[in-house]
């Protein structure tokens, strides 16, 4: 694939197949959510030849914008983690004047909701009192930071964050709480399981934080997340159903191989499938990709977190922003959104994380709607059956195997940046390679962005001709800020 020699050689490529053959720079783009797309479009618009090979039959990938009730419902990623012009988004949805409906400001101790707007109810379906709440959740602080004492007494060991609040409540047994009071502690830990996506026993105590949260708060897309990444991928070359099978690296380039047999070559590969995909080794790179590679995709978590949407005829629960379940486990405790609060549709959203979702998703749709329904009569008994209802299974859909990735016991929070470091001629992208932003919208469009960049220096200095294009970093959708358009009714 290589002609000439000393600097007049022209490197041909073909993005399309290997019968093609086009003398600009290209590249294949693998998967198309918000890395994948965001990188394709800084790459196109650095005048590269992409061509996107997508499993799915859709694109978005963990972001699906569903609109089988007639209106759209987010079923996969539906919070903007950060109400403020420094979200890497921002602009875009600004731009297309997107509305947003805040869930929370800053230091919310429910991660993505105040305590302004909530129900809670015991198994029998009596309201926990306001001010037991409030209570319970400053005790929930206070145990954190106790845990954060003795993270810094552990210095390099880690130990899973169930296993700190166990300990931190056998040195302050004036934080132990019983009956009501207790329920409600575990419904606390419930939700940050939920933000994890996983069990308290999974979660690092020593990395549970490093996550950067944006200034802002959180906000729900009214609208869905679709209409952003349909705008990202306007006019580009996407190749629906194309599940890869294999990368191989050449010494001119790479070669990627579809299910169905068929073949494309570009100069270099962006590879921005979901970490479920990844270490489940879907995909055989040749050579093997390096150990230390190879290591950071075994060794991060990912979690799984499901939606089960529920379709009502009417309003029948009270106007606020989420139901909530207590029990004495995590395990036991349920979370409710209510979509009527937020869009004006009357929708409540059932949300099981970790081994529950697991659990959930071994049910056929009918009986996880069930399931999800039963929960709620349970506190609400005059409750009427949903006439729709939708189902994700992030866990076990073979394009994601999971929802997102988090900070495993005992595994060091590098592994998102060496996840993220390029080999070769092959370079990732994805929520699992972002240390600032990880299981974020945001994290994942970042960084493909960073990785188009890197693509694109790697390419154009095998050209010879680095200076030659602007910087592919998406100033399409940066240059005019727009307010963003947020309620809180």
């Amino acid at each position: 694939m290589e002609s000439g020699n000393g600097n007049n050689r022209q490197l041909k490529s073909a993005c399309y197949s290997e019968s093609e053959q086009f003398h600009s720079p290209s590249v294949i783009v693998i998967g198309g959510g918000f890395a994948g797309i965001s990188a394709a479009r800084a790459l196109c618009d650095a005048s590269f030849k992409v061509v996107l090979l997508e499993s799915r039959d859709r694109i978005g990938g963990r972001v699906c914008t569903d609109y089988s009730f007639g209106f759209p419902v987010d079923m996969g990623a539906s919070w903007l983690h950060g109400v403020c012009r420094e979200n890497p988004l921002a602009p875009l949805i600004g731009r297309l004047g997107l509305p947003l409906y805040r869930t929370c400001g800053d230091n919310s101790v429910l991660f993505d909701h105040d305590l302004e707007s909530y129900a809670l109810f015991d198994a029998d379906g009596g309201q926990v009192p306001e001010e037991l709440v409030t209570k319970v959740g400053k005790i929930f602080e206070s145990i954190l930071k106790e845990t954060g004492k003795l993270r810094e007494e552990n210095g390099e060991e880690d130990m899973s964050m169930l296993r700190a609040f166990s300990i931190a409540l056998e040195r302050r047994p004036d934080l132990r709480q019983e009956g009501l009071a207790s329920k409600v502690l575990q419904w606390y830990l419930c939700r940050m399981e939920g933000w994890f996506a996983t069990d308290a026993d999974t979660i690092s105590l020593k990395y549970w934080d490093k996550e950067e949260l944006l200034p802002g708060g959180h906000a729900l897309m009214v609208r869905g997340y679709r209409p952003v990444i349909n705008t990202l991928a306007k006019g580009l070359d996407i190749r629906l159903n194309h599940r890869v099978t294999k990368v191989a690296r050449r010494y001119n380039g790479v070669k990627v191989t579809v299910e169905d047999g068929k073949t494309f070559v570009a100069d270099a590969a962006v590879v921005a499938v979901p970490i479920g995909v990844l270490k489940a080794n879907s995909i055989k790179f040749e050579p093997r990709l390096p150990e230390w590679k190879e290591e950071a995709i075994a060794n991060l978590g990912v979690g799984t977190e499901n939606k089960i949407a529920m379709h009502f005829d009417k309003v029948f629960w009270p106007n606020v922003e989420f139901l909530g379940v207590v029990a004495s486990t995590p395990y036991g405790c349920s979370y409710f959104l209510n979509l009527h609060k937020a869009t004006g549709h009357p929708v409540l959203i059932y949300m099981p994380a970790g081994r529950l979702a697991h659990d959930i998703e071994k049910m056929s749709d009918e009986a996880a709607a069930n399931f999800a329904f039963l929960q709620l009569r349970r506190i609400l008994p005059d409750a009427s059956e949903p006439i729709q209802y939708l189902v994700s299974h992030w866990g076990t859909d073979i394009n994601s195997l999971g929802s997102y990735s988090f900070d495993a016991v005992g595994k060091p929070h590098e592994l998102y940046e060496k996840l993220r470091i390029p080999v070769d001629n092959l370079f990732f992208a994805g929520e699992a390679t972002s240390t600032r932003f990880p299981g974020m919208v945001h994290g994942a469009f970042s960084t493909g962005l960073m990785a188009a960049e890197d693509c694109r220096m790697r390419v154009l200095d095998g050209y010879g001709e680095l200076d030659l294009l602007h910087p592919a970093r998406g100033e399409e959708f940066a240059s005019r800020s727009v307010p963003l358009l947020i309620s809180r009714m």
